[in-house]
C-alpha cells in the first residue's frame, strides 16, 4: 500500500460565526466558510479542482461548480459517515492529490438546525438519513429516536465493566468548557463547575445535558493541497502525516454487538499512528469528536493514550484542560464551541499547528491528532504536523 504520509498539507481554514438561530441557509453558512478557507490558502475559488461536501446535508459538487465558477472540477466526492466524515474527507482528499487527480481540494460543510423552519427535533432528521435504517429496525420501535438515547446503553455498559462514573464525563465536560472560555468564537461562554454538571437534567440515562453535544448552526470548510505546491501557497504548511478509516464490527445496532464499547476508530488509530510513525505520547494537543463526553473517554482508550477501561482517571487530573498533559478540543468542542459535524476539530488543529491559536495557544505545537465520530461508530484519525 502506497503510504499517504506527507503528500498532502491542508492550506487553507475558514469558519462562519456560530450561533443558535442564524437566519443563513445551510448552503450560505457553507459558502461562507469555503470562502474564508479559500482566500485563506492565497487561492481563487476558480483554483479548486476538487470538493467534498461533507454528508448528505451539504451542497453538491454542482453546486460549487456553478457558484465558484470552477472551469475544470477533477474530482469530487461524498462521504456520509456522520461526524466521521471530515477527517475521512482528509484521506479521500490525500489520496486524490497524491496520485495527482487534482490539485486543491476543497472540504465543506454548512448547517443550519435552529434557526427558523429548519429547527427540528435531532431524532426526527436522523431516521431521514439511509445508513439509520439498522437503528428504524431495533431501537425506534422500542421507543429511542435521539442519538443520545442511541449511545447512552454504550456509556452504560463501560461504567458498569470499567467503573467509569459520571463525575469523569463531567470533568470532560469542564474542560471543553474552559478551553471555549479562550475562544471568541464559541457559543456557549459561562464557566461550568463538576456541581453544575452533576446537578444538570437527566437527557438519557447516564447522559445529563451537559455530556451532550450542542445544537448550534454555522459553517466550516478547508482546503487540501499536494504538498509540491502547498509551498507556494500563503500560510505554514501543516502536512498531512497519517490518515484512516475503521468502521464498527457488525451489527449496525449499537445494542446488538458482542462489545458495545469498541469503536470503528480503534482500528483506524493503529493504521494512522503508524503511518505518521509516531505514538499517542507525542502529540502535544487532540481534537477528539466529542458527541458526548463518554465518547472522548472511549476514544482516548481506542487511540492509546491509556489502556481499554481506563479513559476515566485518565481524564480526572486535568489533562484535557488548558495548560494539562493533553489539551483537547483546544476550541471547545462540539460540547461548547459548536457542532459542525467535527470539521470545526480539524480548522481548530490547523491553527494550533500554524501558532495562530491565540488566547488558546498551545506552546511549541508541533503535532496533533483529530479524530472523527459518527453514526454507530464509523471512525477516523488523522495525525497532522507542522512542517
Amino acid at each position: 500500500m502506497v503510504s499517504l504520509r506527507d503528500q498532502a498539507c491542508v492550506t487553507g481554514i475558514g469558519e462562519t460565526r456560530y450561533l443558535r438561530g442564524s437566519t443563513q441557509t445551510a448552503f450560505e453558512l457553507q459558502v461562507e466558510a469555503s470562502l474564508a478557507a479559500i482566500a485563506d490558502a492565497g487561492l481563487a475559488p476558480g483554483d479548486i479542482d476538487g470538493v467534498i461536501p461533507v454528508g448528505i446535508v451539504s451542497g453538491t459538487a454542482d453546486d460549487f461548480i456553478e457558484n465558484f465558477g470552477i472551469a475544470d472540477l477533477r474530482f469530487s466526492a461524498v462521504i456520509p459517515h456522520g461526524g466521521a466524515s471530515p477527517v475521512m474527507a482528509l484521506q479521500a482528499a490525500a489520496a486524490a492529490v497524491a496520485v495527482g487527480a487534482c490539485n486543491h481540494v476543497l472540504i465543506t460543510f454548512g448547517r443550519n438546525v435552529t434557526g427558523g423552519a429548519a429547527a427540528g427535533r435531532a431524532g426526527g432528521r436522523i431516521h431521514t438519513m439511509p445508513q439509520f435504517h439498522y437503528v428504524t429496525e431495533f431501537e425506534y420501535t422500542l421507543g429511542a429516536a435521539a442519538p443520545a438515547q442511541l449511545y447512552a446503553p454504550m456509556a452504560r455498559r463501560h461504567m458498569e465493566l470499567y467503573g467509569t462514573t459520571t463525575e469523569q464525563f463531567g470533568e470532560v465536560a469542564v474542560a471543553m468548557r474552559q478551553h471555549a472560555l479562550r475562544n471568541d468564537n464559541a457559543v456557549m461562554k459561562k464557566p461550568i463547575t463538576l456541581e453544575d454538571h452533576r446537578n444538570s437534567r437527566m437527557i438519557s440515562d447516564p447522559f445529563r445535558l451537559l455530556d451532550c453535544s450542542l445544537e448550534s448552526d454555522g459553517g466550516a470548510a478547508i482546503v487540501v493541497s499536494a504538498a509540491e505546491r502547498a509551498g507556494d501557497l500563503k500560510q505554514h504548511r501543516v502536512a498531512i502525516a497519517g490518515v484512516a478509516e475503521g468502521h464498527p464490527d457488525s451489527p449496525g445496532s449499537i445494542t446488538q454487538r458482542p462489545d458495545m464499547t469498541k469503536l470503528g476508530i480503534a482500528k483506524a488509530a493503529e493504521r494512522a499512528f503508524r503511518m505518521a510513525g509516531v505514538t499517542p505520547a507525542d502529540m502535544d494537543c487532540a481534537q477528539l469528536y466529542d458527541c458526548f463526553t463518554y465518547v472522548v473517554i472511549c476514544q482516548l482508550e481506542a487511540l492509546g493514550f491509556c489502556g481499554k477501561g481506563e479513559g476515566g482517571p485518565f481524564v480526572q487530573d486535568g489533562k484535557l484542560r488548558p495548560g494539562g498533559a493533553l489539551p483537547t478540543n483546544t476550541h471547545g468542542g462540539l460540547l461548547s464551541q459548536a457542532h459542525v459535524w467535527g470539521l470545526n476539530h480539524v480548522v481548530e488543529l490547523v491553527r494550533q499547528l500554524r501558532h495562530q491559536g491565540g488566547r488558546a495557544q498551545v506552546p511549541d505545537c508541533e503535532l496533533g491528532v483529530v479524530t472523527g465520530y459518527g453514526d454507530m461508530g464509523d471512525g477516523a484519525v488523522a495525525i497532522l504536523r507542522r512542517a
